[in-house]
């Protein structure tokens, strides 16, 4: 079974990426963490760490996908090829939605990329792999895919939603509200899967299928230049189909994925790092690294170094 890895990434510290974005920014004035802040776009080399844990950890894969908006992080050859693929090759077709900032759009088309595998892993830039995995961590030896999560109240989660005061007049866009929204799409009623920051096992027939099937579907996810709580989670909507005809594995994300947020208060991250150290993890994400203090981020900056 070749199984492919596909990292969406961009430097949003190129000049020229920040000014097409401002370009298309709107008058809202967004929140830091908000749709459009610049932590969304901030890049202090998670590209690079993430290309060289799968490397490392799961030398099985057969190539590795970056997608990207005309850039190129210089990736140097390894033992795993890397293609650099462009907006505009998984866009073609619908080049009037681009430019986009938006990661939900971009997820929704990366199925697309020419020339890949039918049983896929989709990472975002800051996942890292920090242990040796197999490709039956990703899929059964049936083909199915495994996919790390909890589960949710559909009825809840919508009521926390709609009691929650708006920010800057607009909603906020949330993970988890996202992931909702495409569980109810794919037909789900009562509960949904909180997938986290885990890599994703994915099936390109899926998607190949389903928005041949429903063109509305995938047309109206990438109409968002910028995240918008009106889209859903592709890949939410592909686990909830695929379970319905049993041909989903789903394993728990506790004891697999380290997840952390840099920008929280004093000695929070040397807290966190030293759990890390002590767990037995395969999953980390390093959410919003950018925003941590040069104390904080050479702690972290260690242990990478250390684990790769």
């Amino acid at each position: 079974m070749d199984i492919d890895a596909v990292i969406t990434w961009i430097d949003g510290n190129d000049p020229v990426l920040a000014a097409k974005r401002g370009l298309y920014g709107g008058p809202v004035k967004l929140k830091e963490d908000d749709v459009a802040g610049a932590t969304r776009f901030a890049s202090v080399g998670e590209i690079y760490w993430c290309v060289a844990s799968i490397r490392k950890y799961a030398p099985f894969i057969r190539k590795i996908f970056i997608v990207t908006d005309g850039q190129d992080p210089h990736i140097t050859d390894g033992p795993v090829p890397v293609e650099i693929i462009d907006h505009k090759q998984i866009f073609e077709g619908y080049e009037c939605f681009l430019p986009v900032f938006n990661s939900i759009a971009i997820e929704t088309m990366t199925w697309r990329i020419p020339g890949l595998s039918e049983h896929y892993v989709e990472f975002n830039d800051d996942f890292l792999l920090c242990a040796p995995v197999s490709p039956e961590d990703f899929f059964t030896p049936e083909g199915k895919p495994v996919c790390y999560c909890s589960r949710l109240s559909i009825p809840w989660t919508k009521f926390t939603r709609a009691i929650k005061r708006s920010e800057n007049g607009h909603r906020k866009v949330t993970f988890k509200g996202t992931q909702m929204n495409g569980a109810v799409l794919a037909g789900a009623r009562w509960t949904f899967y909180k997938l986290d920051h885990t890599p994703r096992p994915l099936l390109r027939s899926f998607f190949e299928t389903w928005f041949r099937r429903h063109p509305e579907f995938m047309e109206s996810n990438i109409s968002y230049r910028f995240r918008s709580p009106g889209q859903y989670s592709s890949q939410e909507a592909h686990y909830v189909r695929l379970d319905m005809n049993g041909m989903v594995e789903f394993r728990p994300v506790r004891g697999n994925l380290f997840y952390m947020e840099p920008k929280k208060k004093k000695a929070y991250v040397k807290r966190k790092m030293a759990k890390l150290r002590a767990g037995n993890y395969r999953f980390v994400c390093f959410n919003s690294l950018d925003q941590a203090s040069a104390e904080d981020f050479e702690l972290v900056n260690s242990w990478i170094k250390e684990i790769l």
